[in-house]
C-alpha cells in the first residue's frame, strides 16, 4: 500500500524521514498529522513498536510541535502508571494515546534549530526518560 501524502512538509522534514528509515504518512483528519509507523519503544514498555502521531500546528514551522500520540496505547512492563497520557485523540480511525509533554522555558521551541526532526529526537528522549528515577 502507498504511503498517503495528503499534504506537502517542508522538504527538511520530508528528508529527516525518508533518513529515519521508518514507513510515514502524511494524512489529513481534522488537522494535519505525520504517522510514522513500527516507531520503537523503549524496552521497558509492553509493545516495542507503535504508530506515533505528531500533529502539525497551525503556522509551523514557525509555530512549535507539541506532545506526541501514539497507536495502540503504550503501557510499562512493570506496570507502572505513566503520567499524563490518560486523554485519547481519534486520528485515522483509531485511538491514539497522547503523552502530554511539552518544551520548556528552558528548552523553548527554536523556529532557526527545531523541525520536525529534532521533535521526533525529543518524543525518543520522553520515552526514554520515563524510567529515569
Amino acid at each position: 500500500m502507498e504511503p498517503r501524502r495528503e499534504f506537502e512538509l517542508p522538504p527538511d522534514d520530508q528528508a529527516f524521514l525518508n533518513e529515519y528509515g521508518l514507513p510515514w504518512e502524511a494524512i489529513l483528519d481534522g488537522s494535519p498529522w505525520v504517522l510514522i509507523h513500527e516507531f520503537p519503544t523503549h524496552g521497558g514498555y509492553v509493545q516495542s513498536h507503535v504508530t506515533a502521531a505528531i500533529r502539525i500546528e497551525s503556522g509551523y514551522p514557525p509555530a512549535p510541535l507539541d506532545m506526541v500520540y501514539f497507536h495502540p496505547a503504550i503501557r510499562r512492563k512493570d506496570g507502572r502508571r505513566i503520567g499524563a497520557t490518560q486523554s485519547t485523540q481519534a486520528i485515522d480511525g483509531k485511538s491514539f494515546q497522547r503523552w502530554s509533554r511539552h518544551r520548556t522555558a528552558k528548552h523553548p521551541w527554536q523556529p532557526s534549530t527545531d523541525n520536525l526532526g529534532t521533535h521526533i529526537l525529543l518524543v525518543e528522549e520522553w520515552l526514554a526518560r520515563e524510567f529515569e528515577s
